[in-house]
């Protein structure tokens, strides 16, 4: 039996008097890779954003296992768009991974033994050691990625919320950043990841959640990716090509 890690009951999110999430029902299983897919405004950051309390929800409900999601929230790490974060920000490697225990620590409270070893752990799981002094700015777009992907380890986190993790990488930084995710699910743990390359979510992705404001499909990532729900998404595969 499917052990449902994220459960969506009926959740619509509003911007002003736009929607932006319609009716949206479905449960989302432990030690899995789900790739949300859509078009442009289709609701995939706000969907990643409303599980982590960000955006108020019309109506419905979002369940992290058996619990509300504001009570759930130190389970969840969440990875935000490459451009949202300011990388000439004058930072190291290992500041950015102690970030990571921040919401753990009270006030004027410093890391403890065990921060440390999560902090250490993150590192070492994610290749980081050779680079730790190195400033974020001076780093490859694959190895930004990982470092922040290490600030998500470090948190203790088992739920990882991904927007656009593949943007702006290489190919060899792609399909090094895809294995990794993979190798983070054969661990147990669950990842929910906004992308727009049809054929990396193919590829890699298992799961599939095909969304545009209402739920088009969700699933087997080959009976989410048909053509009919891709034309019931995009409007036309030559939408589809464009935007991916």
């Amino acid at each position: 039996m499917n052990h449902f890690i994220l459960r969506f009951n009926n959740v619509s999110v509003e911007f002003g008097q736009q929607p932006a999430i319609v009716g949206l029902t479905a449960q989302i299983s432990c030690n899995t890779m789900t790739a949300v897919v859509g078009p442009n405004g289709a609701g995939k950051s706000t969907l990643l954003r409303s599980i982590l309390g960000w955006h108020p929800l019309k109506n419905g409900e979002i369940r992290i296992g058996d619990s509300h999601a504001h009570h759930a929230l130190p389970r969840i790490a969440y990875l935000p768009q490459r451009a949202d974060i300011d990388w000439d920000f004058p930072i190291t490697v290992r500041s950015v991974v102690e970030q990571g225990r921040f919401p753990s620590l009270g006030p004027f409270r410093r890391f403890s033994s065990e921060d440390n070893q999560l902090i250490e752990n993150a590192i070492s799981e994610m290749g980081l050691q050779d680079i730790i002094k190195r400033q974020i700015s001076t780093l490859s777009g694959g190895q930004q990625q990982k470092v922040f992907l290490a600030r998500a380890l470090a948190q203790g986190a088992d739920i990882f919320l991904l927007d656009e993790p593949f943007a702006g990488l290489d190919i060899k930084a792609t399909e090094d950043l895809a294995h990794t995710l993979q190798s983070w699910q054969n661990r147990g743990r669950t990842i929910l990841s906004v992308l727009h390359n049809i054929e990396l979510v193919k590829q890699f992705f298992p799961f599939t959640l095909l969304l545009n404001t209402n739920l088009i499909g969700y699933g087997k990532t080959d009976e989410v990716l048909t053509e009919t729900n891709l034309k019931s998404a995009y409007g036309s595969l030559s939408s589809l090509a464009a935007e991916t």
